[in-house]
């Protein structure tokens, strides 16, 4: 008898998380597909035999999108879930989806996914002023971020600081990060160092609370087709705690019905890695299903334990390839020439340019293919989508509440 639940786990590079991974969900599917995409010795294959799961090798890397595409071959489930190989699926998470799936208008359902670890919060109070040149609110200038002895500053999340910055500074080159003013940021702790040992600066800062953090809670639309995580890095502390229509999911848990995929089709594996979600997204939006948030079950995180995520300059070329391959597939035509004008005229180097326009042929191509699936148009999807839900409550935790 087919089982009623399939889950299907990639792994490439397999560390000490694919056993919990793989525990977490071996109760909830009558089937669990573990697709070992070329690790080296085998060894995700070793763990998942191991532990019960159904193996499929592939002798080769066919990154995230290839390896779901394989793994999706072997699978028998009327409900699907995927699930990264650095996640924890909470007890509920199948069970939850299928009740939300039985709508059949639904295409999928992704659960709130948080992050690993505990995190202590820090709020700086310093007045925001904007920088000639620069429309940013900013507060300070962070150099140093410290847990006991460890430099955490790259690691600090939340709405009270920007991205990793370099330069030269008084003659020295420098890192650092600015502060946004009186929003909070939030600073890792690690298992043994308590959170009154946290230095900004060389100088000891109070930890409000501690508390976890959302790594996202289903994904929004930005205007030139990439996708980001709604409520990334906010505190979860019931704030997320509502079911809602989102724009589409990140590819870390999402669970699907059978018969959809078959319809649809899944991850396009000429994408290799990133994006392929939110292309998938797309096509769900462009065939007029949904695709809904379920708070009631949750995912823990470890966030690119396995690819190390946009530190990685691969990893920032596929994501920017992948985006423009994304809207030749499925966006309104005028958008899709605007950002990919500005993409090839504006990058310095010849690596996206031949990534790129190497690829898009093919997406041409598809895009053809899919309008067959299409029962609304591309440019009523970016109506509705592109651009809303940018913004949600990243303010401090209510301690008050708690």
């Amino acid at each position: 008898m087919p089982p009623d639940a399939s889950v299907v786990v990639v792994s490439y590079r397999p560390g000490d998380w694919l056993a919990p991974c793989l525990s977490s969900v071996l109760a909830q599917a009558g089937e669990v597909v573990v697709v070992d995409n070329g690790s080296a010795g085998r060894e995700a294959s070793t763990v998942g035999a191991a532990m019960g799961a159904k193996v499929v090798h592939s002798p080769v890397n066919l990154g995230f999108a290839g390896g779901v595409d394989l793994g999706l071959r072997h699978v028998r489930g009327d409900v699907i879930g995927l699930l990264n190989d650095d996640a924890v699926a909470g007890p509920n998470w199948i069970e939850s989806a299928r009740a939300v799936l039985a709508d059949p208008g639904v295409a999928a359902v992704t659960p709130k996914v948080v992050l690993e670890g505990l995190f202590g919060e820090v709020l700086l109070d310093d007045e925001p002023w904007l920088s000639p040149g620069d429309a940013r609110p900013l507060g300070r200038r962070l150099r140093s971020v410290t847990v006991g002895t460890a430099e955490v500053l790259e690691d600090v999340r939340g709405a009270g600081v920007y991205d990793v910055e370099s330069g030269v500074v008084d003659g020295t080159p420098s890192r650092w990060r600015w502060t946004s003013g009186r929003k909070p940021f939030y600073v890792p702790l690690a298992d043994a160092a308590p959170a009154s040992d946290v230095r900004v600066d060389g100088e000891p800062v109070a930890v409000r609370t501690t508390c976890r953090l959302l790594n996202h809670a289903g994904s929004y639309l930005a205007y030139h087709g990439v996708a980001g995580e709604y409520g990334l890095s906010a505190p979860d502390d019931g704030r997320f705690d509502q079911p809602a229509e989102r724009f589409g999911f990140s590819g870390t848990a999402p669970v699907f019905r059978s018969e959809t995929l078959r319809r649809l089709g899944g991850f396009a594996p000429e994408f290799f890695a990133y994006n392929e979600d939110t292309d998938w997204c797309l096509r769900a939006r462009l065939a007029g299903l949904r695709i809904l948030y379920d708070p009631h079950a949750s995912v823990r995180h470890r966030l690119s334990a396995t690819s190390h995520g946009p530190r990685s300059p691969m990893v920032r070329l596929l994501a920017q390839r992948n985006s423009l391959l994304c809207l030749a597939r499925n966006a309104p035509l005028g958008i899709a020439r605007h950002f990919w004008w500005l993409a090839l005229h504006d990058d310095p180097t010849p690596e996206l340019r031949r990534a790129a326009l190497g690829k898009l042929p093919w997406a041409l191509v598809w895009r053809a293919r899919l309008r067959r699936q299409w029962s609304t148009t591309p440019g009523a999807v970016w109506d509705r989508w592109a651009g809303a839900d940018r913004a949600w409550d990243d303010g401090p935790v209510d301690t008050a509440g708690r």
